[in-house]
């Protein structure tokens, strides 16, 4: 596990896990929510965003945080590791809404209300954006390690798993 995505459903706590297995693994982790976001609430040029994605390639070993499903695939193609958050609706939506009001490390400014469109994201990403994953995740299977996780337990479970490894 050198090359990591972690993908799924906004609100199912994939950040939380990907920030647990970078003080596990030592792996340098990068939130494209942080890379694409500016503090204004704008983002930078998709050619930017390419740009500094082909950088993190470039670099040994990584975590790499968040969806951004135009480029889901190329990260799936680099990677040798891929955390799938499957999660029930009802947790992603509860995990966007207990986040607010909260600083994020991968967020340049504070939401505190929900964003209805974000919300209608969230609701419809197991028929929307979900079974693309799959799809792509199975196209690009080969030589991966894949893991998909169901509950935010198994994320948790999996996680003391490799600290009591290290021990």
């Amino acid at each position: 596990m050198k090359k990591v995505i972690v993908i799924g459903c906004p609100g199912s706590g994939k950040t939380t896990f990907a920030e647990k297995l970078n003080k596990c693994t030592g792996l340098p982790l990068y939130y494209l929510d942080a890379i694409w976001h500016k503090p204004d609430k704008t983002h930078i040029p998709r050619e930017e965003f390419d740009q500094r994605i082909t950088e993190v390639f470039a670099t040994p070993e990584w975590i790499i945080d968040g969806n951004y499903n135009r480029t889901i695939e190329i990260r799936l193609k680099e990677c040798d590791t891929v955390f799938l958050f499957d999660l029930p609706t009802e947790v992603c939506i509860q995990g966007a809404t207990d986040r607010l009001g909260k600083g994020r490390y991968d967020l340049p400014w504070l939401e505190t209300e929900p964003d209805p469109e974000f919300m209608r994201f969230i609701e419809e990403f197991p028929q929307t954006t979900l079974p693309k994953i799959y799809e792509l995740i199975e196209k690009h299977k080969e030589g991966k390690h894949i893991v998909i996780f169901k509950s935010r337990e198994e994320s948790d479970e999996y996680i003391n798993k490799i600290k009591r490894i290290e021990l």
